[in-house]
């Protein structure tokens, strides 16, 4: 179910599409529902339909639409007609609770097993704002009680039903087609079908998660931080034991993938997105973002880089040292032992063994060779306006400050550029190559004097 409006979020995107870890609160949904493999999976929408659509196009879900909102069990009912079998199970889940495991889905399915009603249901310390089960004198569920329409005595019940259930399909057909909306809210509450389950003598039983966090829901931002920080303890807990050091678990952000070796040291305030590796004994300094990369053994990130590989990836070699305020774009392929320094960018690079660029310079569209050593303010310039060209730099050159070297060019192995060149042919290897003006000194040349002021 992903139509509500969200009206406490404050915001024109659509509640289901707020980012959590990374991923939008219907994704960590769908994700959680594959591994199911479910014969069809539909996602119920209403309140910005549309974009959340188009966000989900590439699932492989069908959608309902529920237009206008009027409750959980009048959402329910628009996806009735798209259930294929009648014999199975329907498992109704949240968008706005991402963080339900796939175990506790797939054990509540066990437990309906198309023939009883499974509630998915959590002990609260604060119950606020929940619907509560309601059990008589033997421990059997009678039904369930929203928070608006319950009774002092009944709210102060903690066993609270999560909003997510399994039901026999052909009985949860029968049971929304008689909802009623006789109710304060004047709505179509899917917990009805509790009742009516009781009526006609189907067993109505419950399964718990392992914890409440993956079954509590997002209504506001302050909610949304809340499960952010609470998701990314539980990850960085499973890192440290497994043997990852990080210098503070709560300044630590995993948005996708993070895989370790044995003695990764991880400082304060970094980010990881998309599938990383870090090797054994890698070393990332604080403050770092790293997305769809790979960091072999004994590599050193230093504080304050960024490295982003989008589609095409990130790899730095072993030993390799990067940063501080380094940047690796898509492509940047790092031999063992490569420096890449501050402020150094590096797109669509491979940098050879041993090759070092230590300070303010721009590697784009180039193949450096090994031992290279390329100075600081030097630039490929690899762009001619239309197309993109390609720098090859052999090895042992040596490429001197505020160099321009204008692609396509190829600089010789053993080749020395001197410092503040512009290189548009071919550098000869093992020559000093220098194109700049000659140097003229003018004897009595003074500076322009500023008008004295009128006055």
């Amino acid at each position: 179910m992903a139509a509500g409006k969200g009206t406490r979020m404050k915001s024109a995107l659509p509640k289901v599409l707020h980012r959590l870890a990374g991923r939008s609160l219907v994704q960590h949904v769908l994700d959680a529902a594959a591994p199911l493999a479910a014969s069809r999976t539909i996602v119920i929408t209403g309140h910005g339909a549309d974009a959340v659509e188009q966000a989900l196009a590439a699932s492989g879900c069908v959608f309902a639409r529920q237009m206008p909102q009027l409750g959980t069990g009048h959402a329910v009912a628009q996806a009735v007609p798209m259930l294929l079998d009648t014999a199975g199970t329907t498992l109704v889940l949240n968008g706005d609770v991402p963080l339900i495991r796939t175990d506790t889905a797939h054990a509540l399915a066990q437990a309906c097993g198309g023939e009883r009603l499974a509630l998915l249901t959590v002990d609260l310390d604060d119950p606020a704002g929940y619907g509560r089960i309601i059990r008589d004198a033997d421990g059997r569920i009678l039904g369930i009680v929203e928070h608006k329409d319950a009774t002092d005595e009944q709210r102060q019940v903690r066993e609270i039903y999560t909003g997510i259930l399994a039901a026999p399909t052909a009985a949860l057909r029968r049971w929304v087609a008689a909802l009623k909306n006789d109710n304060v809210q004047k709505e179509y509450y899917l917990t009805d079908i509790v009742a009516m389950a009781v009526a006609e003598g189907v067993g109505v039983v419950s399964a718990q998660p392992a914890g409440e966090t993956e079954v509590l829901g997002v209504n506001s931002p302050v909610q949304l931080a809340d499960l952010e920080r609470r998701f990314q303890r539980q990850q960085a807990e499973t890192l440290m034991e497994a043997g990852v050091r990080l210098a503070d678990p709560s300044r630590f952000d995993l948005r996708g993938s993070l895989s370790c070796g044995s003695d990764v040291e991880i400082d304060i305030g970094c980010i990881f997105e998309g599938a990383v590796t870090l090797g054994d004994n890698v070393r990332i300094g604080a403050h770092c973002v790293i997305r769809q990369a790979r960091i072999e053994s004994g590599a050193v990130i230093h504080p304050f880089t960024h490295i982003d590989g989008e589609a095409a990836g990130v790899r730095v070699g072993p030993g390799a040292l990067v940063g501080p305020f380094a940047r690796l774009r898509p492509g940047a392929d790092l031999g063992p032992e490569v420096h890449i320094g501050n402020f150094v960018e590096v797109k669509n690079s491979t940098l050879a063994a041993g090759a070092k660029a230590n300070h303010l310079a721009y590697l784009g569209d180039a193949t450096v060779g090994e031992r290279v050593n390329y100075g600081a303010g030097s630039i490929t310039a690899n762009y001619d306006g239309a197309n993109k060209h390609r720098t090859v730099i052999e090895a042992d050159a040596h490429i001197g400050s505020n160099c321009v070297l204008v692609a396509p060019v190829t600089i010789g192995a053993g080749a020395t550029i001197g410092g503040g060149s512009t290189i548009g042919k071919p550098a000869p290897a093992g020559q000093l190559t220098v194109a700049r003006a000659r140097q003229v000194s003018l004897a009595g040349w003074t500076r322009p004097q500023k008008a004295p002021k009128k006055g």
